[in-house]
């Protein structure tokens, strides 16, 4: 009985697999040349993506990171105006952003944004420092740092701290020393001395190795006043 009872199963399970075949036969004979068209039409995106990566994307990212070389050296030199702008023949950091956006690095926004900080266009600054979003900490906490500069540059202190206080915490190194005494500087324009002096003492028992640390109980006893 129980080997009928077997039997009688597999007979079933087999019915049940011939008419699962046959309904995907049936589908597929009634609807083969859409299937097909998919097919082809996705093999299309797909040599399309592979085909502008390597002859248009590649070689724009090469050509554009080409173009970086005379603005960086010019960065590098101090000279900010020609940096930014170009001299005619070679292209600034602004006309790179134009053409290329980020094909040459996410870093072209924040040289930008740099050069038109030490040029005095604080509002450009701005722009251009806030579309870096590059991942690594110490260059992510100099974006940050400059837009605190940049805010001060506008008297806009309140945005200053934010800005000077994201910084330190991203930076989480040496550097957040200096962006503490920024943000310390700007908590005392505003005229909030216990903030100032949470930044300064975080500076002296955090940092003590730091240049900042070297002055700092002298602005520690004058907002301790």
């Amino acid at each position: 009985m129980a080997q009928k009872n077997l039997t009688e199963k597999e007979a079933q399970r087999q019915e049940n697999i011939e008419q699962t075949v046959s309904a995907t036969e049936q589908f597929y004979n009634e609807n083969k040349k859409f299937i097909w068209g998919a097919l082809a039409a996705v093999l299309v995106i797909v040599l399309g993506v592979l085909a502008y990566n390597k002859f248009i994307y590649q070689p724009k990212c090469v050509e554009a990171m080409q173009q970086t070389y005379p603005a960086e050296m010019s960065f590098q030199n101090g000279e900010y105006e020609l940096a930014l702008n170009g001299d005619g023949n070679n292209m600034g950091f602004a006309d790179i952003i134009s053409e290329y956006g980020t094909k040459s690095g996410k870093a072209v926004y924040l040289y930008a944004g740099i050069c038109e900080l030490q040029l005095g266009n604080y509002d450009e600054a701005l722009s251009y420092l806030k579309k870096y979003n590059g991942k690594e900490p110490i260059l992510a906490a100099r974006a940050l740092a400059c837009q605190g500069d940049a805010y001060v540059g506008l008297g806009d202190y309140a945005a200053a701290v934010r800005s000077y206080k994201a910084a330190a915490d991203r930076a989480d190194n040496v550097f957040a020393a200096a962006y503490l005494l920024k943000e310390g500087s700007a908590c005392e324009a505003l005229g909030n001395k216990a903030e100032a002096l949470a930044c300064y003492k975080a500076i002296q028992e955090n940092y003590p190795q730091s240049i900042e640390a070297y002055e700092i109980a002298r602005n520690i006893a004058r907002v301790a006043e």
